[in-house]
């Protein structure tokens, strides 16, 4: 039975009371609230709708019980940060204070994943819980290029429907069309770019195709500065930040979606002037002491504001680093990186914080893919998934560590483009390549000049990641029961996303 009012849904279903949530009055059905949003006024109108005084009763008790308010949710993207580029995942020589503080306040998480390892693709999947094959957003979208299918419900939808205020600020990547747009796909507010900061007339990888593109910044759906300069680029992360501050103030008093996916540290590189010569480590070390920065500034504020207790934080990246660019590319201790299949490119830092449901500093090695945020941040705010299919589950057990919990896939797909390249085992020992191309750089590029890649071959290979995390050493012959099995996997998915 479910009864909505004005302001909140009260559901009443049959399930059993743990000892403590029993009422002892001589009340034991079996009764179990989920009271979402309730206040003394929505308890004055049922009373004045005649509500019988035992539903009222109840209420007062499961309001009692539970929190009023669902909790916010913030949760920031970094765009091709590597994996060792923060202290605590690596040991990187500048300083990273407040995203060390954010994993001492949180949980990190060593063995995160990402289905695919370029902007959009990843981009899309965070958002919507779904592979790329299932929503066909592969690569990166060039201007012009149709966006994310709106038959795909985005994270700000499902929360917004769910009573959230919703804001983005940063890199969308998703589509320019104004079907695609943010304000289109749940999001109140936006500010930042459509596309990567890269796609613009000073492009000095491929300069002819970008020599008369003008990249635009966008607010609120206009276009708020129509030929972005590198001064203007000097401003992303900075602005991304104090939009993000704003919003939280303006909100504070009730949940909200805070979406920030930095523009940086992809190249071109740029950093406020405060930031310059800052880090002693090159112009990547003063982007990451900004962006470490600005995510503190972001933190601050939920404390400041007094919502840091009912707040879940996420902060993790797109994919590994770009290698191809030398010293404006991070580090990563795994195999190649952005735009390959390989743990470089795939795994990515993740911190998450949620205080009193997440204990303070410690450290997973669970294994679980961004397909899977979506519906684990349904699960703890009470949203309904969405309508469509998704890929991903919920692993809230994982997360927060409950004892014996186990990943609910049977394997997660990579893929790289429109082509599905490897398979990795639910519970994450194997990861089996099937024979593919990449590329390597051969040559770094140095100072924001690209280097050249080279074009490598992989053969089917097997690795064990629990004892080999960097796939050196192919170790088929020795485990065929499992390649028996990852390869049937592999034919079930080709099967199900590729005929």
């Amino acid at each position: 039975m479910a009864e909505k009012v004005t302001g909140g849904t009260i559901s009443i279903c049959s399930q059993c009371f743990t000892d403590a949530d029993r009422i002892s009055s001589g009340f034991h059905s079996s009764i179990f609230f989920s009271v979402r949003k309730i206040s003394p006024a929505i308890i004055a109108d049922m009373r004045s709708k005649a509500v019988p005084s035992l539903a009222l009763c109840l209420l007062y008790f499961a309001a009692s019980a539970f929190s009023a308010t669902p909790p916010n949710i913030v949760l920031i993207f970094l765009d091709d940060s590597g994996y060792s580029d923060f202290h605590p995942f690596g040991s990187p020589s500048y300083p990273t204070p407040n995203v060390e503080r954010l994993a001492t306040e949180g949980g990190r998480f060593n063995r995160f994943f990402v289905p695919q390892a370029v902007c959009s693709a990843s981009r899309a999947a965070l958002l919507t819980g779904c592979y790329p094959e299932r929503t066909k957003m592969f690569g990166a979208l060039s201007p012009g290029e149709k966006g994310l299918d709106r038959k795909f419900a985005t994270m700000a939808e499902v929360l917004k429907k769910d009573g959230y205020a919703t804001g983005m600020f940063g890199k969308w990547h998703l589509g320019e069309e104004p079907d695609v747009r943010p304000a289109a796909r749940g999001f109140d507010e936006s500010a930042g770019l459509l596309l990567s900061n890269d796609m613009w007339d000073r492009n000095n990888r491929d300069p002819k195709k970008w020599a008369n593109f003008h990249l635009k910044f966008w607010t609120n759906d206009k276009v708020t500065c129509d030929r972005v300069t590198p001064e203007f680029q000097k401003t992303l992360t900075s602005q991304a930040a104090q939009a993000s501050v704003d919003f939280i103030k303006r909100h504070k008093a009730s949940p909200f979606f805070l979406y920030v996916p930095f523009s940086m540290p992809h190249v071109p590189l740029y950093c406020s002037e405060p930031f310059e010569n800052k880090s002693g480590a090159g112009l990547y070390g003063d982007v990451i002491m900004e962006l470490d920065d600005a995510i503190g500034q972001i933190t601050g504020a939920l404390q400041a504001n007094g919502l840091e207790e009912n707040t879940i934080v996420v902060m993790t990246s797109d994919n590994g680093p770009w290698l191809l660019w030398g010293n404006h590319a991070g580090k990563t201790p795994f195999r190649e990186g952005k735009n390959t299949s390989f743990n470089g490119g795939t795994q990515s830092a993740l911190i998450i914080k949620y205080p009193g449901k997440i204990k303070a500093g410690t450290s997973s090695d669970a294994v679980f893919c961004s397909i899977d945020l979506l519906p684990t941040l349904c699960h703890l705010t009470g949203a309904s998934l969405p309508s469509n299919e998704i890929d991903g589950k919920n692993v809230w057990p994982l997360i927060s560590g409950e004892t014996g919990a186990k990943n609910p896939h049977p394997y997660y797909a990579v893929t790289l483009g429109k082509h599905f390249q490897a398979v990795i085992s639910g519970d994450g020992r194997w990861k089996l390549h099937l024979p593919h191309d990449y590329y390597h750089p051969e040559k770094s590029g140095r100072d924001g000049v690209p280097g050249v890649y080279e074009t490598r071959e992989i053969e089917l290979s097997l690795f064990d990641l629990q004892n080999d995390p960097h796939e050196d050493t192919n170790c088929i012959t020795e485990n065929p029961e499992v390649l028996k099995q990852l390869q049937q996997i592999a034919q079930d998915h080709l099967k199900k996303f590729y005929e």
